[in-house]
């Protein structure tokens, strides 16, 4: 650091330029070095949201409860637990979910692998903009679940239609939100690493990719919600294992502690796949300020 930043640091910061009259013991070190205090309010937070995380679980359970009670058509919560052990001892639900997961993890993993480079395209050069993003933005008005009887017609029954549209799916969530990463990537930061004599690679890998990070990862996170609810829908129209087929194959026969186990089961998925995310967001983006 240089002398005048050492300055600059002092200025800002008491505990560091410690005046010669300080009481002892009011922020420096016997030693007269800086005194460190760690803060506990992040790990406070965090034990606080699971509280409260667990508390909502309870009282949802709770309201659910009062209602099937109460003359609702819903199954209760021990008849779902009953019908989710049946399932479970006899294999049912193990395969239906290795399925439905084998199928969102490769078409989730394909799109987003397809979307992050073509959205850093899309934002730093002009001219493929101008060229993908009126694609982009058409397909985006296409809901995937309006592509599925085209994609069962022309790839068949078989995994590919049910892949493709959750790639389609993941690809254009990812895709718009890596685009906006790159295109608000403060300028300043782009100027100053070209006066300190950085080429567009390194500008690139260095400023750009960092930047964009948390834009890819909540986009990530976008395209896994609408991952499964494409896969639900397609496994509704063509599969022959799988959570969303095991749910409409209940309603036919009215099956409703078979339905609830099936729609549990995608939101429990669902919510450890987002967990996972979110757990990749905070390590990868540690220097990003949060509330």
């Amino acid at each position: 650091m240089s002398v005048l930043d050492q300055q600059g640091a002092e200025e800002r910061d008491p505990v560091a330029g410690t005046a010669p009259d300080q009481p002892a013991g009011s922020g420096a070190a016997a030693d007269g070095g800086p005194k460190i205090v760690r803060s506990r309010e992040p790990a406070r937070r965090r034990g606080l949201f699971l509280v409260l995380n667990a508390v909502s679980v309870l009282l949802g359970i709770g309201l659910w409860w009062v209602l099937a009670a109460a003359g609702f058509t819903l199954p209760t919560p021990p008849q779902v637990v009953s019908r989710a052990g049946t399932l479970i001892s006899n294999g049912t639900l193990a395969g239906d979910v290795r399925a439905s997961l084998t199928r969102v993890l490769i078409g989730f993993a394909l799109g987003t692998a397809a979307a992050v480079p073509v959205g850093f395209l899309m934002g730093w050069y002009d001219i493929l903009r101008g060229l993908i993003e009126p694609w982009i933005q058409f397909f985006r008005t296409i809901p995937p679940l309006a592509i599925i009887p085209l994609a069962v017609v022309i790839m068949g029954i078989d995994e590919t239609p049910k892949i493709f549209v959750i790639f389609l799916a993941a690809f254009l969530a990812c895709v718009v939100a890596t685009y906006q990463g790159v295109v608000s990537v403060d300028r300043t930061l782009i100027n100053a690493a070209r006066v300190l004599g950085a080429n567009d690679l390194t500008i690139f890998a260095r400023v750009v990719v960092p930047a964009s990070t948390p834009f890819i990862l909540v986009g990530m996170r976008v395209g896994l919600g609408s991952a499964w609810a494409t896969l639900v829908a397609a496994e509704l129209i063509a599969a022959q294992k799988g959570l969303g087929y095991r749910i409409q194959n209940a309603q036919l026969y009215y099956d409703l502690p078979t339905i609830f186990v099936g729609l549990i089961s995608i939101g429990i998925l669902g919510l450890l796949m987002d967990r996972a995310l979110l757990l990749a967001e905070r390590k990868l983006t540690g220097w990003q300020e949060r509330r």
